[in-house]
């Protein structure tokens, strides 16, 4: 290539600065490669590494494409030269860490084309025991947003369920499964039900995409395998543990072990469940209305999810616990992938993120799983349409447990969701936590604050005026006010007024006057720690004191 042609191909390939690539002149390599940090080679490579990878052209004068060569190498090769790099750059990923040389026929002029991979999950690349980023044409030590961003990325890992069991053929498939299967992939794709319908069985399930060429995975196992074909996938386990328990115990009253083929027993476990009919009586209407107990939709979308997200290499049963007219816990071991289950609900598009991609594949094509996403924020209207609470999610342990509860817990609750019906579904979800006494964070407390959503002190906030105003509801109304109490001046004249007309009293005297006055959202140490402080005031103010025998009494 001439002097000429290497300007061209680089305005062609690298046509402008951003944060994945950037030209330098660096004529003198030897102390430029790792010399000033925030403006060395090595800076650079962590800063476009920390983004999407990209790439560093060196030799070229900035803007104008010009080339303008290495001029002093020091001792660098490009051997060399990646091997500094790897060294000083942590948490490079130095296999796909590649120079390019182009030299000049004509000048003799020598560029490199410094290629850099994009970052590993959750691993941020340092340079001079920092980690960099590129912002308009100056890089700067990473921001904090960016960081968490990378630490918080999914680990890709080896899908499982794309296993194949070679032992395993057709025959030890379930062949009501097969045709439930059939069944739903026509409702799925009923354009081509006359097609689907002349499949042999190996073309529908290659075509399904449970099988591949015919061989038999690990997936078709789980959801089409029949109940005596389940050694093929021993040590792993695919189970459901079905479990009825009354509030309050954990003495199983009944239960079941649900085996494969899972396409089939997810139809089995919500036959089990006593999805009986509930009547709610709505704060705006003399009849009440009758509705099953769970909605059909949030019976089989945690399920189905707990057999998408299953780690099934930790060889344990899907465990479903009903607790009898109250609510359903799911729980399956692994981590919640999407990491946020509220960004999941109030995303327009939200992200599905799955441990078991092959097997997922093909619980779509078995219309197990919503096509375009959006299931778990589906549940949490359903909820919100019954005026039901929030479904609950719990990630500790390395488990994902999912409890749905089927009746209203708080009537106040229930009737608010009524009253105001335009209230926003990421208002509710921190109310729905307030309600059931749940932490939630400063930003958060902030934000209800200034939406004037609650009043209190944490941890015991309650319901704010500004929403149970609009409710007609005397009982609401009033335990508003209970919880709201009223301040100390108040507080201090109830003791000045029962001094004047008692002459004395003693400590219980006095706890007996204002306990129960006081507000609901304290407990009782904090009440005794409230009045406490009121007679401290009032003695302070010499307005009381007490006597010789230890009773409180007015000043005269």
């Amino acid at each position: 290539m001439t002097r000429q042609e290497i300007s061209e191909y680089i305005r062609i390939q690298y046509p402008r600065e951003n944060e994945r690539c950037e030209w330098k002149e660096y004529k003198n390599l030897k102390n430029s490669l790792c010399g000033h940090e925030g403006d060395d080679v090595v800076s650079y490579v962590s800063a476009i590494s920390n983004m999407n990878g990209g790439a560093i052209v060196i030799g070229v004068q900035d803007k104008t494409f010009e080339v303008i060569g290495i001029q002093n190498f020091g001792n660098y090769s490009v051997e060399s030269a990646k091997a500094k790099i790897s060294e000083k750059c942590r948490n490079l990923p130095i296999e796909n860490l590649e120079i390019d040389e182009l030299k000049a026929n004509d000048t003799g002029d020598i560029v490199w084309i410094v290629n850099i991979p994009k970052h590993k999950a959750r691993l941020p690349v340092y340079a001079h025991n920092k980690a960099w980023q590129r912002v308009g044409d100056s890089l700067i030590e990473i921001k904090r947003e960016r960081i968490d961003s990378i630490l918080s990325e999914l680990v890709i890992t080896e899908d499982w369920s794309v296993g194949i069991i070679p032992q395993a053929t057709i025959d030890d498939l379930d062949s009501d499964a097969i045709e439930k299967a059939r069944k739903e992939y026509i409702i799925r794709n009923p354009y081509r039900k006359a097609e689907i319908s002349a499949w042999s069985n190996d073309k529908f399930l290659d075509k399904a995409k449970v099988t591949i060429n015919g061989k038999i995975t690990r997936a078709a196992l789980i959801l089409l395998g029949k109940e005596e074909s389940e050694h093929f996938l021993s040590p792993y386990v695919a189970c459901i543990r079905w479990s009825l328990r009354s509030v309050g115990t954990m003495q199983n009253k009944d239960y079941e072990i649900l085996p494969i083929p899972l396409l089939l027993s997810v139809d089995r476990l919500y036959n089990k469940v006593r999805n009986v009919k509930y009547r709610l009586v709505r704060p705006d209407s003399l009849f009440p209305d009758e509705m099953l107990r769970y909605d059909m939709f949030n019976i089989r979308e945690p399920l189905n999810n707990a057999i998408a997200h299953q780690d099934y290499t930790k060889c344990a049963r899907i465990e479903v616990v009903e607790y009898e007219d109250s609510h359903i816990i799911f729980q399956n071991y692994g981590e919640f992938l999407p990491q946020s289950v509220e960004n999941v609900v109030t995303k327009d598009c939200p992200e599905s993120v799955y441990r078991n991609r092959f097997l997922v594949e093909a619980m779509r094509n078995f219309n197990m799983i919503e096509t375009e996403g959006g299931g778990i924020k589906k549940m949490f209207i359903n909820q919100r349409v019954r005026l039901f609470p929030m479904p609950e999610y719990d990630f500790s342990n390395g488990k994902v447990r999912v409890i749905i509860t089927g009746k209203v817990i708080d009537e106040n609750f229930a009737r608010i969701l009524t009253d105001n019906p335009r209230i926003s579904l990421e208002d509710i979800i921190l109310l729905d936590k307030v309600q059931k006494q749940k932490l939630i964070s400063d930003e958060q407390v902030s934000y209800l604050r200034k939406k004037k959503l609650i009043e209190g002190r944490k941890p015991h906030f309650y319901l704010v005026h500004k929403i149970v105003s609009k409710t007609k509801d005397i009982v609401l109304k009033s335990q508003y006010i209970k919880n709201r109490s009223f301040d100390d001046e108040y507080f201090m004249n109830m003791i000045i007024e029962y001094l004047k007309r008692f002459g004395k009293a003693s400590r219980k005297d006095i706890n007996d006057l204002l306990k129960n006055k006081l507000s609901d959202v304290l407990n009782n140490s904090q009440k005794t720690n409230k009045i406490d402080y009121l007679l401290k005031k009032l003695k302070k103010s010499n307005v009381i004191k007490v006597d010789e025998k230890r009773f409180w009494i007015l000043v005269s």
